[in-house]
Parts: C-alpha cells; sequence; structure tokens
C-alpha cells in the first residue's frame, strides 16, 4: 500500500471506474438515484462513539492501515448494532415500496406475488434504513451465518460449505442458492456478497476510498465491546462534501474493525453507526450453522427466484444495468455519479401502476428547485447523499452539496 496521510502527511490513491448499461432507469429514477447511492455510499463514508481511553502503544495510520490489512480473523462471534439515519421525511410506507423497486422483483415479494421473502438480495437491504440488531458468526471461509433480530421475527442467512440459505421466520420462506466456486458460479452471482453488514465490511470499503483528497490520522484510543482499540479517523480534505469525518475502532490485538460510525458535515447524530456491543474470537460451535428447512416452509430456489418475473430491476447485472452510461465526474470526496434517464420534461408523473405517481409524491416532500447553465430541475436532500434530477433527464448524484450539484451539471451542459 502506497503511504498514507498520518502524522507526517502521507498519501495514497486507490479509485474504481463504474460501467453499466440501459434498462428501466425512467421508471425507477429515485430508487436509483437516491436510495441506491445511499446504499452504495454508506460503505465509503463513517466516526466512532466509543468509551474508555485505554494507554496503548503508539501507531501511526499508515501502521493500523497495514494492521487492518493483515488482519485475519478466521474465527469470531458477537452482537451487532447498526444505525442509519439519512434525514429523510416520512413516507408513510412508500418507502418500502420504493425498496422494493431497487432491490428487485423476486426477493422484494414483488406484485406478481412470485419470489421469495428470505431471498437475501432485497431482505438485507432493510439496513440502509431505521436500527438494527444483527447477530454474526463465522468459522473460516466455508461458515459464516448472519441473523437479523425483527420483532417477534428473525431473518437469518448462512453459508455452509456448499450451501447459501436464507431463512425469514415470518413467512415461513427459505432461499436457497449454491455458494461461489462449488458448481461454477462466479462470486458476483451469490445475492449476499456486496452487502455491508460488519464493521470490517464497511471499513474495507471505507478505506478503497482513501486517496489524495483524503487526511488519516490517528484519532487517540477507545474501548469497544469491552476491547481495547486504536481509533482511525477519515476525512476529507476538500470542500463540498457532505461527509464530516471517519472513524474506524481498530482492535488493538487482531486488526480488526470493531466500530464504524458516520457523521456528516452539517453535524447533528450520526447517519451511519456500526459497531459489535458483544464480540469473541473464540470457534463458535458448528452446529451454529447448520441448517435444514422446517417443516411446512416454502422453499425457492436461486435459478428459480432469478426466473421470476421483474419488479423494479433487471434480473442480471444489478441495480447499474438499469442505467444509461452511467459514469463519475470528479475526484475523492466530491465524485458525482451521473447517468441520462432519457426522461425528457423532468420525472415522469404517472405510470399504469401507479408507482410513479407515488414517487412524485415522495419526492415532492424533500425536493428543491434549482437553476443554473444547465437548464432547471429538482435537488433531493438526505444528510448524506443528495441528488440532482434535471428537467431534461439527467441525473447528478454524491456525498455532495446541492452547489456542487449544479455546479457538476453546469460544467457537462
Amino acid at each position: 500500500m502506497a503511504p498514507i496521510d498520518s502524522d507526517d502527511n502521507r498519501t495514497a490513491g486507490e479509485g474504481e471506474e463504474l460501467r453499466a448499461g440501459r434498462r428501466k432507469a425512467a421508471r425507477y429514477v429515485v430508487p436509483v438515484a437516491v436510495m441506491g447511492v445511499a446504499a452504495a455510499t454508506i460503505g465509503l463514508v463513517p466516526a466512532l462513539a466509543d468509551s474508555g481511553d485505554p494507554d496503548l502503544p503508539k501507531v501511526t495510520a499508515e501502521q493500523l492501515i497495514e494492521k487492518i490489512a493483515k488482519s485475519d480473523v478466521q474465527q469470531m462471534s458477537g452482537t451487532v448494532r447498526i444505525n442509519t439515519d439519512l434525514g429523510l421525511p416520512d413516507l408513510g410506507g412508500l418507502e418500502s415500496g420504493l425498496m422494493s423497486g431497487m432491490s428487485g422483483g423476486p426477493g422484494s415479494g414483488g406484485g406478481d406475488g412470485e419470489g421469495s421473502a428470505a431471498d437475501p438480495s432485497a431482505k438485507l437491504t432493510e439496513l440502509v434504513s431505521g436500527s438494527h440488531t444483527l447477530r454474526v458468526a463465522a468459522d473460516g471461509p466455508d461458515r459464516q451465518k448472519l441473523s437479523l433480530l425483527e420483532n417477534a421475527a428473525e431473518y437469518s442467512l448462512i453459508h455452509n460449505g456448499d450451501d447459501v440459505w436464507g431463512y425469514d421466520s415470518k413467512s415461513n420462506e427459505v432461499y436457497h442458492s449454491t455458494a461461489p466456486g462449488s458448481d461454477g458460479r462466479p462470486e458476483k452471482d451469490v445475492p449476499d456478497k456486496d452487502v455491508p453488514a460488519t464493521p470490517k465490511d464497511f471499513a474495507d470499503q471505507a478505506l478503497k476510498a482513501v486517496d489524495d483528497t483524503t487526511s488519516v490520522t490517528v484519532g487517540g484510543t477507545a474501548q469497544v465491546a469491552g476491547r481495547d482499540a486504536y481509533r482511525l479517523v477519515v476525512e476529507p480534505k476538500q470542500d463540498g462534501s457532505t461527509v464530516g469525518a471517519i472513524t474506524v475502532a481498530v482492535d488493538a490485538e487482531t486488526g480488526t474493525p470493531l466500530k464504524f460510525t458516520l457523521t456528516p458535515a452539517s453535524g447533528g447524530a450520526a447517519v451511519v453507526d456500526v459497531g459489535f456491543t458483544e464480540v469473541s474470537f473464540a470457534k463458535p460451535d458448528a452446529s451454529t450453522f447448520d441448517f435444514t428447512p422446517p417443516e411446512g416452509a416454502k422453499v425457492t430456489e436461486g435459478d428459480e427466484s432469478a426466473k421470476a418475473p421483474e419488479h423494479g430491476r433487471p434480473a442480471e447485472g444489478g441495480l447499474a444495468e438499469g442505467l444509461d452510461g452511467l459514469k463519475v465526474i470528479g475526484e475523492g470526496w466530491n465524485a458525482i455519479a451521473t447517468f441520462d434517464t432519457g426522461a425528457q420534461g423532468g420525472l415522469p408523473t404517472a405510470s399504469p401502476d401507479g408507482d410513479l405517481g407515488a414517487l412524485g409524491g415522495f419526492l415532492g416532500s424533500f425536493g428543491d428547485q434549482v437553476k443554473g447553465d444547465f437548464g432547471s430541475g429538482t435537488v433531493f436532500k438526505t444528510r448524506l447523499v443528495n441528488a440532482l434530477i434535471t428537467d431534461d433527464g439527467k441525473v447528478y448524484a454524491g456525498a455532495v452539496t446541492k452547489d456542487a450539484l449544479v455546479k457538476a451539471a453546469d460544467a457537462a451542459r
């Protein structure tokens, strides 16, 4: 890894490029532009709530990042608390429909009634908002379990050898798929592959965003889930980002991220706060990863779910495949995703199934009208991700201010 901006102001960079095709962008422009970008950006930006101030040997930011990279914890279990507050208005139940539109029909229980309520590609999108408690366990690369605890119900995702199981106790439905490599399936085909759920998942994504637009320092120590930890503080150097700071609590012994919280530049409560409340690095009992579908449960195979009629996303290729020429402009924390929906005259206001009528009501509750050299449009705001949708159907979205979006649209006209 290249040098990082630590106590001696060294820096490093790593970037990614996005590509996509075109399909149904106009119909689901806001779930894509706001909800989808929010879900992706959550993995890029986090601060820390902690207790204690243990006395630990001094380390540099570069040493701490290397400690995370070299961490090789194979066995662990614990409880994770996730709190996400994007500052969205009260949607009166509309948000569940929007999330279904974003995450896809097969697992969302779409209007056709097909698919599975236990499909993780839909179920785990619930982590994008609100407060959730997870139980997690791992025993090497072939055995992991994540359980999402709900009111009088539980959703579990289990990887055990060749099998991936999803079980929703509320509906008594089971989703079954095959683990990557067991039948030649690439990892991208596994539905839970890219869903961040633990502090390490979030920290890995955050560190991918580190480049020469970023300041990375060690911000003292903390105690998380009863363990001594260092604080790794990540902050944008650029103006115009909605991100205030990232702090990752790194276990002093193992290098495992224990806590990960996002504080916005606007101040106030954290946008994202993910951390262990309990953690053990002992080997979990083998029975933890056993699963047999309960009697009477509806079992859906992954191949069957993939063939179910869509309700908001392409069956293959994920979210990005629905976009026309998705690209990223700018760099670092000021990066903005942009694409053309092809919807002239602004946002659609009606559709045969009524989705866009509801969508219009949702947008109207938190949109600001703006004008510039690009023409006119509407900016839709959250505490983290903002999106400008122009009247000629172009979308600009990112963890940047309203002024930054207008400036980007003017430059691209």
